[in-house]
């Protein structure tokens, strides 16, 4: 192959690579939006969604002060004892967030289909 079609190719793959890169920014773009994508917005005037999220900070501020209750150490309780009572905590209060998090998905899940 002869260095003119070497040059050819090189610079076709290089312009292809550029349109397509030209083409996700445009795509990717604020000022193209047509409407086809729709934000959706928690409506804060629904009385029912606000006692909703006070219910999520609740539980989530019952959970932490139980949570730190439960890893301080006890006073008849060994290093061991403690160290493996602190990982099992950690896991349970982990999926307790995840449970407490799910709970304000589903809020605004709600919230968006009204």
């Amino acid at each position: 192959m002869n260095s003119l079609t070497k040059k050819i190719v090189i610079y076709s793959m290089v312009g292809i690579m550029q349109v397509g890169f030209g083409a996700s920014v445009i795509e990717a773009s604020p000022f193209h939006n047509d409407g086809s994508q729709r934000i959706v917005q928690l409506d804060s005037r629904h009385h029912h969604d606000n006692e909703r999220r006070r219910e999520h900070a609740e539980r989530q501020r019952r959970e932490n002060e139980r949570h730190e209750r439960e890893m301080r150490r006890r006073h008849n309780e060994s290093e061991r004892e403690w160290h493996h009572r602190q990982e099992r905590e950690r896991h349970r209060h982990d999926n307790a967030m995840r449970e407490i998090a799910a709970f304000l998905i589903g809020i605004a899940v709600g919230s968006s289909n009204n």
